[in-house]
């Protein structure tokens, strides 16, 4: 399938999460490790536009906490409660350590502080929070995490509930386990000094569709062409997730959408109704991850990228894409 869609902004910007506070879009998202030098005061680049289209960069919004942490930071997402903004995300060493952290601030643009809160102390390896606000007003945790046992051992995705945002409810359980081939990794992974057939899920997002609760997942290898993203279901947030049944990533993959490596994506419903996916995707191999926004649709196989091209319906319903 072919594809004209094109990124809406040009920067490197990982692991996109779309907000709306205060009457304008801002999106946060993780930066390119390789380039940083250790210097930087601020993590995490936030986005600002009144369209969803025009983007102009409002610069790092997390004060960096204790350099004893580390010197990766990973997938920022940000909620508003009790009167605050909250901002979670994952430090670590490079790709080791990582844990679940809560930062605050009063301005969606920070500076968000860290509040010296280790969300995770149980896990050896935890990314990717997400945190899900529930009909009833329940707050859940979902993230991925390292699981060295069952079928197809690697990063699977694990969620609790939350008290407040800096005090967990309940210890994580298990949601989702990778099914499938497309989601490796890598075969022969050296990790925790044993040696796997390494499978991959991570960026957890979730939306409450009709019903039923839908799980966005990316899997396998992110630097590649088999990265992509899929859905799981469940009649509540604590489960049971269920895989649909899909052989492969069919809400965004290279071959539906002839970009390289998309995933790691967030959903906003818009004022009218309609919804929208952020996402990532390579410029070039080895190049620059950059965000992407499309539109959404439902029908009765599940969610469906709704992608430029001749004849499509890309700005049915949505409003913003002219």
């Amino acid at each position: 399938m072919s594809s004209r869609a094109e990124p809406v902004y040009d920067g490197y910007f990982a692991d996109p999460f779309l907000a709306r506070f205060g009457g304008e879009y801002i999106a946060y998202g993780s930066g390119d490790d390789r380039v940083l030098d250790g210097t930087e005061t601020h993590a995490f680049e936030a986005l600002r536009s009144p369209d969803l289209v025009h983007w102009t960069s409002a610069g790092g919004v997390l004060e960096r906490p204790d350099p004893a942490l580390g010197d990766a930071y990973w997938a920022p997402e940000v909620v508003a409660a009790d009167g605050a903004y909250w901002m979670f995300f994952s430090v670590g060493h490079g790709i080791a350590g990582h844990h679940l952290r809560v930062a605050r601030a009063d301005s969606p643009l920070g500076p968000f502080a860290d509040l010296g809160v280790n969300l995770t102390p149980g896990e050896s390896f935890a990314i990717d929070a997400h945190p899900f606000r529930d009909v009833d007003g329940s707050w859940y945790l979902f993230f991925a995490r390292d699981v060295l046992t069952g079928a197809r051992p690697g990063t699977h995705l694990a969620v609790m509930r939350l008290d407040s945002p800096t005090r967990p409810g309940s210890d994580p359980v298990a949601v989702l386990a990778p099914d499938a081939d497309w989601q490796l990794f890598e075969r022969g992974r050296t990790m925790y000094g044993r040696t796997f057939d390494w499978h991959t899920l991570e960026g957890p997002a979730v939306v409450r569709h009709g019903d039923r609760y839908v799980l966005f997942f990316s899997a396998g290898r992110w630097e590649g062409d088999g990265y992509g993203v899929s859905a799981a279901t469940a009649p509540h947030p604590l489960g049971p997730w269920t895989h649909e049944v899909r052989p492969a990533a069919d809400v965004l993959s290279t071959e539906l959408t002839g970009l390289l490596g998309p995933g790691h994506n967030s959903v906003l419903r818009l004022d009218d109704g309609a919804d929208v996916i952020a996402f990532h995707a390579w410029d070039t191999v080895g190049g620059k991850r950059r965000m992407f926004i499309e539109p959404l649709a439902w029908d009765a196989g599940g969610p469906k990228v709704v992608l430029p091209g001749p004849g499509s319906p890309a700005t049915a319903g949505t409003g913003w894409r002219a």
